[in-house]
């Protein structure tokens, strides 16, 4: 039996029973009765991703890109904020310490920067392809120190307000989702510079869905955002609605550019 779960864009306990609701709600729409499960920090989200009975689970874009077998994409969340312009895309806000000094990036430069996962499109490797044009001959390393496995956004803002970096990457939907939903925490940061636009990461199938079974939990998805039952909790996730992307939208994510590795950085 496929599970369903949102953890990925679930940025505090409130947000992650708004999910639930919506899932479980699609769900039943569907007439599907697949389980929505936890999966919860400090598990892994590659754990998750690795399981063969995924039937609606969030997915980040480069392990979709890449996985094989492939997973089948169901729908992408399109976030309500304006800069998102009502298109299924995300970027990368690098944020600072909200008291700090620094005016741009490269007042950050000779630092200590921070990122959660070398292999995380948003907290990672987005940072990292923006900090590019700014390395040079002159200039190969940019920081004094980089310090990983800050896991995901929340670890990032902790590791700014503690002083242990002074620069790192967040998910712009997941911060403007913890701007939202818990304003004070959001609060120590500021924003600095934000990345290059990218596909927002979708909900995936990686069990094999039964004729008509994709069809009717996209259906579903997009009933939910219409719900007035459900207009609460999509407000709170900052959720518009759910757009169903071409999976080649995702295929230039497995192969994102030039990486300079992250303690050279």
């Amino acid at each position: 039996m496929p599970v369903a779960n949102a953890r990925m864009y679930s940025a505090t306990p409130a947000g992650k029973a708004a999910w639930h609701r919506i899932l479980r709600w699609a769900l039943d729409e569907a007439g599907l009765p697949w389980e929505v499960i936890d999966h919860d920090a400090p598990a892994p989200l590659s754990a998750l991703w690795a399981r063969d009975d995924l039937g609606l689970a969030l997915m980040c874009g480069l392990p979709f890109a890449r996985r094989q077998p492939p997973a089948q994409l169901v729908a992408a969340p399109i976030p309500s904020p304006g800069r998102y312009g009502g298109r299924p895309v995300y970027c990368t806000d690098i944020v600072v310490r909200a008291g700090a000094p620094y005016r741009v990036l490269q007042d950050t430069f000779g630092g200590v920067a921070g990122y959660t996962l070398a292999d995380s499109l948003s907290g990672g490797v987005a940072f990292n392809l923006h900090l590019q044009p700014f390395r040079s001959a002159r200039r190969p390393r940019l920081y004094a120190r980089t310090v990983g496995g800050l896991v995901n956004a929340r670890g990032v803002i902790d590791a700014l307000a503690a002083g242990t970096i002074d620069v790192g990457p967040l998910d712009s939907w997941y911060h403007d989702q913890l701007r939202r939903q818990d304003p004070a925490f959001a609060a120590r940061v500021r924003t600095v510079a934000t990345t290059a636009w990218r596909p927002l990461p979708p909900f995936v199938a990686t069990a094999p869905l039964a004729a008509g079974e994709l069809d009717a939990v996209r259906a579903a998805l997009h009933a939910a955002t219409q719900a007035p039952e459900l207009a609460a909790d999509c407000a709170l996730l900052l959720l518009a609605g759910f757009a169903a992307p071409p999976a080649r939208d995702y295929a230039a994510l497995a192969d994102p550019g030039p990486l300079t590795a992250f303690e050279d950085l």
